[in-house]
């Protein structure tokens, strides 16, 4: 696991594949609050490696440590599978000690991530709005290339409810209309290291409607710089929270993160992207069936109180069916 996405993308599986008496070890990249959500959730993991920076140099050499950590780390182990979302460093160790292992990610403009990771993956599953010949230059064609159908979002929030007691603990009162921002990965490779200029005037902005703001920051210095604005409806929690359930309570979400935008977006939130990378065919999807919209400019943005129940008839997949597609040969109870 390797960002703050992957303990809960990956959860569903891992506790399928336990209960049918397979074990499962993790291991986990220390990067923003990843091990805070494993440690939340109790599933004992191994910590490898560290974060290397937003430099093509420095995450060079991390992925280079971690990699080397993961081989001891699973050297004469005896494992018969693999499972990573856009792990770089699982496939590699994979293929020199010949484990199978399946990459699942759904964006594919990740390139230099992709060149690697998809060549040497057993297998590379997707979702089917990912336009298969954007991968074939990765190497990933059929029958390596396994498309599902659907969000990876509609699998791991089947059975999801939201729990109220998140705003209470944050301070944020019952009844006012709320916003939840996401702040981007400013570590990401693909974005250059960016931060995104559009925030303090958003924030100010949303303050100005009589908005409440809980900022989900990646950083601590992203975290100091949203709390030096000053304003009184802003929330930026230190430690990591349950975000589905704040995105499910919110009336907006504003986020430059995809796996969040696609929770809300399933969640039945409004979602507006801040994103300002390449769109993803997730993105696109979601943009033509009217569920996600971009944010250039603040002004574009009214909060309005979202109706009770929005998430109610959301599209709701078997987190077996993926595992089939992830694992082959496994048959989950």
């Amino acid at each position: 696991m390797t960002n703050v996405a992957h303990p809960v993308v990956l959860r569903p599986l891992i506790e399928l594949l336990e209960r049918d008496g397979h074990e499962v070890e993790i291991t986990a990249r220390p990067l923003s609050h990843t091990l805070e959500l494993l440690d939340a959730w109790g599933h004992p993991y191994t910590a490898i490696g560290r974060y290397g920076g937003a430099s093509k140099l420095g995450k060079a050499r991390a992925a280079s440590g971690r990699i080397a950590g993961l081989l001891r780390f699973a050297r004469g182990r005896g494992f018969d599978y693999g499972i990573g979302h856009a792990s770089a460093d699982l496939p590699p160790v994979c293929r020199l000690l010949r484990i199978p292992n399946t990459t699942m990610f759904d964006y594919e403009w990740a390139t230099l991530q992709h060149n690697v990771i998809c060549r040497l993956a057993t297998r590379v599953l997707v979702p089917e709005a990912i336009p298969p010949e954007r991968l074939r230059r990765y190497g990933a064609r059929p029958p390596k290339l396994v498309r599902f159908p659907g969000l990876k979002e509609e699998y791991y929030l089947a059975d999801f409810e939201p729990d109220r007691s998140v705003l209470g603990e944050l301070g944020v009162p019952e009844g006012e209309p709320l916003c939840v921002v996401r702040t981007p990965p400013s570590y990401a490779l693909y974005l250059g290291g960016s931060e995104n200029d559009l925030l303090p005037p958003l924030l100010r902005h949303l303050e100005g409607q009589g908005c409440w703001m809980v900022v989900l920051t990646r950083t601590p210095e992203q975290r100091r710089a949203v709390a030096s604005l000053g304003l009184e409806r802003l929330v930026a929690p230190e430690r990591a929270q349950d975000g589905r359930s704040l995105v499910a309570l919110a009336d907006t979400l504003v986020s430059a993160g995809g796996t969040m935008n696609r929770e809300a977006a399933v969640l039945g939130t409004p979602v507006w992207s801040i994103f300002e990378g390449p769109l993803g065919g997730v993105d696109e999807l979601l943009m033509r069936e009217g569920r996600l919209r971009m944010l250039r400019a603040p002004e574009e943005l009214v909060v309005e109180r979202k109706p009770p129940g929005a998430f109610e008839d959301r599209v709701r997949r078997d987190p077996a069916d993926l595992l089939r597609l992830a694992v082959p040969g496994s048959q989950p109870r």
